[in-house]
């Protein structure tokens, strides 16, 4: 929170970053078999903006909220939660805690990033309580102000997608410094880092499905990669990265009347053409199948779509 200070602009939070907690419910209420378990390993990042100057220009403490107090909160508040409920809900749950419990604290915004275990599937059957890490992980973040105000978006990071053909770049710049041979056909691959701002402004606007949010992430998810490979059989052309990433926001937009705006960062990561010329200077030629694989350096595109009435 901002104020003026001594002739100065003076601007502080404080908070607790990376409070690691795993959360298991039980069908059984017990630990013995009888039912499916659930759970959920997140990391969880609370800032809070409140009254505590005096802590930093007069030595008084007494409006802090310790930074240990936070944790336990974390805690406590997920043991509350009798059933399973997606991150964003618990993100909004902590936010607004902060904000009704503690008079000096004027608005908190609360990270979580959750880690992507996978049920089991063991001769086709899910496993009751065996879990898989996967790949990609669910992110979120909760701005709650006391007046109940909200801003929420959710995403994921790194989501790695690779297509063997169906993939060109043509008609670019040229000029003396340029080496790159056009084409229209190359690997394209990326790693896709996607958030999404919801158009919920309020938490009592947000929908109570304990897990409304998981599904429409899993929704979000399926609109990236049918996007960017297109039908299982044909597939679908990418003129470029900028083309696909555009798209891929478009298709997300369209399809989500509850997300204001996308924002997606998809790297170039490269697959480059072998040729190898022998002693002799014969040529073993590539045909569109040896490649060198490389992560660096590669091209770094980032774009945001919003609707006209939001901003990210």
């Amino acid at each position: 929170m901002a104020k003026e200070l001594d002739g100065f602009h003076f601007e502080q939070n404080h908070g607790k970053a990376r409070v690691r907690i795993a959360r298991v419910w039980k069908a059984d209420g017990g630990g013995g078999g009888g039912g499916d378990h659930s759970m959920v390993e997140w990391s969880v990042d609370i800032i809070l903006f409140s009254d505590c100057i005096n802590a930093y220009v007069r030595d008084d403490n007494s409006n802090i909220v310790a930074t240990d107090t936070m944790k336990n909160t974390v805690y406590v508040k997920a043991k509350e939660c009798s059933r399973q409920l997606s991150a964003e809900l618990f993100a909004i749950l902590l936010a607004k805690h902060f904000t009704a419990f503690y008079p000096q604290v004027t608005s908190a915004v609360v990270k979580i990033v959750e880690k992507p275990w996978e049920r089991v599937n063991l001769n086709g059957q899910p496993h009751e309580h065996g879990f898989k890490l996967g790949n990609e992980k669910h992110t979120t973040e909760a701005v709650v102000k006391k007046s109940g105000g909200l801003q929420l978006t959710s995403g994921i990071a790194g989501l790695s997608v690779l297509k063997t053909t169906q993939s060109g770049f043509e008609g670019f710049v040229r000029d003396k410094y340029t080496a790159l041979p056009e084409t229209r056909e190359r690997m394209l691959a990326t790693e896709v880092t996607a958030i999404w701002r919801y158009s919920y402004d309020s938490i009592s606007s947000v929908p109570q499905k304990p897990l409304y949010f998981n599904e429409r992430y899993l929704d979000v998810k399926n609109v990236v990669l049918s996007t960017f490979f297109g039908p299982p059989k044909e597939g679908v052309y990418s003129a470029s990265v900028q083309s696909t990433l555009f798209q891929i926001e478009k298709a997300v937009l369209l399809r989500f009347p509850d997300i204001s705006s996308v924002r997606l960062k998809m790297p170039n990561i490269h697959f480059l053409p072998v040729n190898i010329s022998t002693k002799d200077n014969s040529i073993v030629k590539f045909n569109d199948d040896v490649y060198l694989p490389t992560d660096e350096p590669h091209g770094s595109i980032e774009a945001t779509l919003s609707r006209f009435w939001a901003r990210m």
